[in-house]
């Protein structure tokens, strides 16, 4: 849990004063591919970044040989997956020299805890990996106050920015009244099949369940079983562009995410609630944090596993509602974030320096 006396949280006065375009101007290495042309987090890094941050996209080239004043690291697990061992081993070996090569510069390593820990756990040797890069890190951003962070990790608090602005563009479609949707990577740990089993007990025949996204292995035959067990189960099982995507929200009523882990960061609600629909969550304090914000509803959480009986009501709280309010999202603006980070980045340089002296 985070050490209360090491943590800070960018609030109040701190606030305002991240939020001021002062300060030195910094190149900021991330630890992701450049833009594809779909929304991605990479994208806001973009273009919510601070007039005073030159931003490079990862290479283990550049991050080995190259110049920067900051390496910002997201999911830190990716850097060293794959599926061949010899490159797991070469990649892990790459981000020791990583490590020594800040340590020796005094370059500060950021890290946003998108996730407290990967989804899916990997071998004893990434985890040590993992745990080396850990003991280097700077800095930690977190995405919301609950964030439990290692005992002593220095942190601040910068919310997630909205996807207002990135799908304003695509046209919107009236929601359908009775229309379920799951949409994101389908992964074992997201609970498509426990959403699927509730459905199929609803005897309502004028509803509807739509499953949209890419599958990892195994997730596209459960899907189609249930598919064919119910005429009322439609899916979408690849990934879908921007338009897609704003096309099969806005044309339902309901999102739900029925996720078996506890849930922490999501930016797939986040995505939801951009586009004007509520979102039916399991209970947690960073989904309450997050109804707290946006309006209670928006946010429809339950307890214990998802049933027939939660779905139900559920449905029938969004369909009593009017909903011509939109979620309180101003604060999640992403140039606002955007000095936030420039703020945290210098934070962490100067920290940096004053461990090296």
């Amino acid at each position: 849990m985070t050490s209360p006396d090491l943590t800070h949280t960018l609030d109040g006065p701190d606030l305002a004063a991240a939020s001021s375009t002062d300060g030195p101007d910094l190149v900021v290495l991330h630890s992701l591919r450049a833009p594809d042309g779909t929304t991605k987090y990479v994208d806001h890094m973009v273009d919510g970044a601070s007039d005073h941050v030159s931003i490079k996209f990862f290479s283990w080239r550049t991050a080995l040989t190259g110049s920067y004043d900051v390496f910002h690291v997201h999911w830190p697990e990716l850097l060293i997956r794959d599926r061949k061992p010899a490159r797991r081993l070469l990649k892990r070996r790459m981000l020791d020299a990583l490590i020594l090569r800040a340590r020796l510069t005094g370059t500060p390593i950021v890290w946003t805890a998108h996730n407290v820990d990967p989804h899916e756990q990997g071998s004893p040797a990434e985890s040590r990996s993992l745990r080396r890069l850990r003991h280097a890190i700077t800095l930690a951003i977190r995405l919301n106050p609950t964030t439990e962070l290692p005992a002593g990790m220095d942190a601040v608090t910068i919310p997630h920015g909205h996807y207002k602005d990135q799908f304003a563009k695509y046209p919107h479609r009236d929601a359908v009244p009775g229309r379920v949707l799951y949409f994101g990577i389908i992964r074992p740990y997201k609970g498509v099949d426990v959403l699927m089993d509730a459905f199929r007990e609803i005897g309502d025949p004028t509803l509807q369940l739509r499953i949209v996204g890419d599958p990892h292995a195994g997730q596209a035959e459960i899907v189609e079983a249930a598919m064919a067990g119910d005429e009322r189960i439609t899916a979408l099982l690849r990934f879908v562009s921007d338009e897609e995507l704003v096309d099969e929200i806005t044309s339902s009523s309901l999102v739900v995410l029925p996720y078996r882990e506890k849930m922490h960061n999501s930016g797939v609600v986040l995505v939801a609630l951009s586009l004007g629909r509520p979102v039916l969550v399991p209970a947690s304090p960073t989904n309450r944090a997050l109804r707290d914000e946006v309006g209670e509803e928006w946010i429809i959480q339950y307890e214990g596993g998802l049933t027939p009986e939660i779905l139900t009501s559920a449905l029938q709280d969004v369909a009593s509602r009017s909903h011509t309010s939109e979620p309180a999202l101003s604060d999640r603006d992403w140039k606002h974030v955007g000095e936030l980070h420039h703020r945290a980045y210098v934070q962490a340089r100067e920290s940096r320096r004053t461990r090296v002296r």
